[in-house]
């Protein structure tokens, strides 16, 4: 990145009062302007907790909504609107109503990766690192509903004796990713331990060592003895483990493992992003009070 470049984002964060959000997917370089990393759960905890004024979250768009959920009286930023998220938009807040329709009193667990629309008709929001203590977390049912990952809930439901019903929705990154594909990069590194994350597919899930978000992974192979790992997640989360295990190797169960809406953050929208503090997102307060509940009582979990 050059220099100068940094140097003004650097400059107009501080006059802006601003913090800069990253996910673990995006390029290395937007990694590097921030201030923080992390995965859903950890960046949604993170903008609640910040003093900042201005919240740039370079990420995509249901994570923004999320920041904005979280912090109405602040300005949140998604420096390019064009980053969506198409398991998101495999669900609306139509869809859930009939769910809740079809299925009345039970509760309904939605991923974060998801509308503000869609978090409003939920009963509480879950991450792939806390989908198992959601679900516990209604001692009371018998049956809950999962929207809108279909991977993510037939994982959880390996963790229960509850029935989990769910949407056939899926992140066309790890629903892509075949037991053949791991197979084969076993055989070339026999070595390596194989990471999944919980959106794989089942037969994925079934031949890995160890089942993590993503922050779950960066502690597991900061703290694991192995030295070497197959990485079943988007590859942008192989920059944050080679800076903390440099002297690891880590190799992506597949090279076509890339998310371009994670990629199209740059650092130049971040530089507009922050000269103009647009663009803004910002959620209708009828459908923020009703989706904060739910994420609130996601991050209460923890």
């Amino acid at each position: 990145m050059n220099s100068d470049l940094r140097q003004t984002i650097e400059q107009l964060k501080q006059e802006r009062n601003a913090i800069i959000l990253a996910h673990n997917y995006q390029a290395p370089e937007i990694q590097e302007l921030a201030d923080l990393t992390g995965d859903s759960l950890e960046l949604s905890r993170r903008a609640a907790a910040t003093s900042a004024r201005v919240i740039v979250f370079c990420g995509v768009h249901f994570m923004a909504e999320t920041a904005a959920i979280l912090n109405p009286e602040k300005t949140v930023l998604l420096p390019n609107p064009e980053a969506g998220c198409p398991m998101a938009d495999m669900i609306g807040a139509a869809d859930l109503r009939e769910v809740r329709r079809r299925h009345p009193g039970v509760p309904i667990i939605t991923y974060v990766n998801s509308s503000a629309a869609v978090k409003a008709e939920s009963t509480i929001c879950c991450t792939s690192a806390n989908s198992i203590q959601v679900v516990a977390s209604f001692p009371d049912a018998a049956t809950v509903y999962m929207a809108p990952d279909q991977n993510l809930a037939l994982y959880t439901a390996r963790h229960t004796s509850k029935t989990i019903l769910h949407w056939n929705g899926y992140c066309p990154i790890h629903h892509h990713l075949t037991a053949a594909m791991v197979v084969e990069q076993r055989q070339a590194h026999p070595e390596a331990l194989f990471l999944a994350h919980p959106e794989c597919l089942p037969e994925v899930i079934d031949l890995a060592d160890v089942v993590r978000s993503t922050s779950g992974m960066i502690r597991f192979i900061q703290e694991s003895d192995r030295q070497s790992f197959i990485i079943g997640t988007e590859q942008g989360i192989l920059h944050p483990m080679r800076k903390l295990a440099p002297e690891k190797q880590f190799f992506p169960a597949s090279a076509a493992m890339i998310c371009p809406n994670m990629k199209k953050t740059r650092p130049r929208h971040v530089l507009t992003a922050l000269q103009h503090l647009q663009p803004r997102i910002t959620v209708p307060e009828d459908i923020r009070l009703r989706a904060l509940n739910a994420v609130e009582r996601m991050i209460a979990i923890g």
